[in-house]
């Protein structure tokens, strides 16, 4: 009897370990799956019965195209009138006529030919636009100066060249910054800037570009150290890392290395270069002696609860990192990963009718703790009652995603009282995207010092986006600044104050002159 007794527990653990290992290789299947053939955002579909949404491919009907939302008046219905088009008179126009140059054709009219000046009048003209382009516009500036020699003295003079912003280099501020954003804003590698370059008959190497990229954005280091002391000041700053490929550990080998993006609350990011993914990297990032009340805002990663515990600061943890994984559950278990998912969601709707409601402060803290607060104390309750049920697998992504969730309570409901910490990460996650994009299109950096190049000029561009500032402005205007420019008023150059103190009257480009 013993030995039967015992027979059956070896075939229950038997069994649960077969289970716990069926249930590893589905979740793993799955994400396999998902990589190749599903999608990648967790944007969770829609209501099959809910036909705003079009299909692809699906384009509107003649009548629904043509349909302008009607207007009531008196007596009767009337169709409204349909704006005008972009192509028409000219009334609505797609594009800004101060930014963008206008070249007028003007177009005969045919009717006319044959007639006299006195045989019609003109009463009047209609107007349509077109997007053109021109390939690879680069300008050559040809400084003509001229040598005089006095009469009088016979003393021979010429005006001396105009100073560039790298001396001796060929290149005007104009192409400097356009290089910087074709590459760092809109991901174009070197090679291809390059390729343009020749395609348009201009004859330079490509270690030249490289060169010049790396001599222009070591002038913009200390600005980017003024605006990381910016957000080092911020009482709430969100943190996260990202991968790197940067400088080499043998022949035809790179490191991984980090880059650990930091959002302050002034709306400015700075992306700090690191070899490792080692906790003592929050330390050198933020230092040790935070702000009063101070709040860092981040995923899951141990190192930031951490970081918190030594500085004594309070850490907020990020609920988009928690959804992520009942998302990544629902294979597994889909009604109760719905459910979390749906719970969620409904955080998510109180946070949006914040935002519609412009609350701010201690109204968006009455706010959430009216609408909010009650959604999170029925997620943890719903999360302890599965947890009494038993029966869930320990490797199970729905007990993983759960304890995660249990873990990280504390960290969850910081929002709820704080009205200036956002629910989640998703505005870091939105400004690091640079990074992952550049991956796409120049893989890695070749050294270390690339590398942290790189995170100074995007620190910069994307917090010129934040901001609403060109960057191709910004840099024109602070390429030539900054060598002029008070180092005791350094942060005055950063995007955010740049912005008030000379975004008015930047200064241009001897290019701008010739443009209008």
């Amino acid at each position: 009897m013993s030995a039967s007794t015992e027979q059956l527990a070896d075939l229950v653990h038997a069994n649960n370990v077969l289970r716990t290992e069926i249930a590893d290789l589905k979740h793993q299947l799955e994400w396999f799956r998902r990589q190749i053939f599903g999608k990648k955002s967790e944007r969770r579909a829609l209501d099959p019965s809910d036909n705003q949404q079009m299909n692809l491919m699906e384009l509107p009907s003649p009548v629904d195209a043509c349909a302008a939302p009607g207007k009531t008046v008196a007596a009767h219905t009337r169709r409204a009138k349909a704006p005008a088009r972009a192509d028409g008179d000219g009334s609505n126009l797609f594009f800004d006529e101060k930014q963008v140059p206008v070249e007028v054709i003007a177009m005969p009219n045919h009717e006319t030919d044959g007639l006299g000046p006195d045989d019609y009048d003109i009463i009047g003209e209609k107007v349509s636009h077109r997007l053109a382009q021109r390939p690879g516009s680069y300008v050559i500036l040809k400084y003509v100066r001229p040598v005089i020699k006095r009469r009088d003295t016979a003393a021979i003079s010429c005006p001396p060249a105009p100073q560039g912003v790298i001396e001796g280099s060929r290149a005007d501020v104009s192409f400097v910054a356009g290089m910087l954003v074709d590459k760092f804003a809109y991901h174009q590698p070197l090679y291809r800037l390059h390729m343009r370059l020749s395609d348009r008959g201009i004859k330079v190497s490509r270690g030249w570009l490289t060169q010049l990229t790396h001599a222009a954005i070591d002038l913009l280091v200390p600005i980017h150290a003024a605006q990381l002391e910016s957000i080092r000041q911020s009482r709430v700053k969100a943190m996260d890392e990202t991968p790197i490929k940067a400088g080499r550990t043998g022949p035809g080998k790179l490191r991984s290395a980090y880059f650990w993006p930091l959002y302050g609350e002034r709306d400015e990011v700075s992306f700090l270069y690191f070899p490792t993914r080692a906790a003592s990297n929050i330390e050198d990032a933020l230092g040790l002696s935070p702000p009063e009340k101070s709040v860092l805002l981040s995923d899951g990663y141990s190192a930031y609860s951490h970081y918190a515990r030594k500085t004594g600061i309070t850490h907020a943890q990020c609920w988009t990192h928690t959804r992520r994984l009942f998302f990544e559950a629902q294979k597994i278990e889909p009604e109760r990963a719905a459910h979390a998912l749906d719970l969620i969601g409904k955080i998510y709707q109180v946070e949006a009718q914040i935002r519609e409601r412009d609350l701010r402060g201690e109204a968006k803290r009455a706010w959430r703790i009216a609408h909010t607060r009650p959604l999170v104390t029925q997620f943890f309750v719903w999360i302890g009652v599965q947890f009494d049920q038993q029966g869930l697998l320990p490797s199970s992504p729905l007990t993983k995603a759960m304890a995660y969730a249990r873990e990280r309570r504390t960290g969850l409901e910081v929002f709820l009282d704080d009205p200036d910490v956002p629910a989640d990460t998703n505005h870091l996650e939105r400004a690091l995207r640079v990074i992952p994009m550049g991956r796409k299109n120049w893989n890695f950096c070749w050294t270390e010092i690339g590398a942290e190049y790189v995170g100074v000029i995007q620190s910069l561009v994307v917090t010129c986006r934040l901001h609403d500032i060109d960057p191709y402005d910004y840099l024109v205007d602070v390429l030539q600044r900054i060598s002029e420019h008070p180092a005791s008023k350094v942060e005055q150059l950063t995007p955010r104050l740049w912005k008030q103190h000379c975004a008015d009257n930047p200064l241009r480009s001897d290019l701008h002159r010739f443009n209008g």
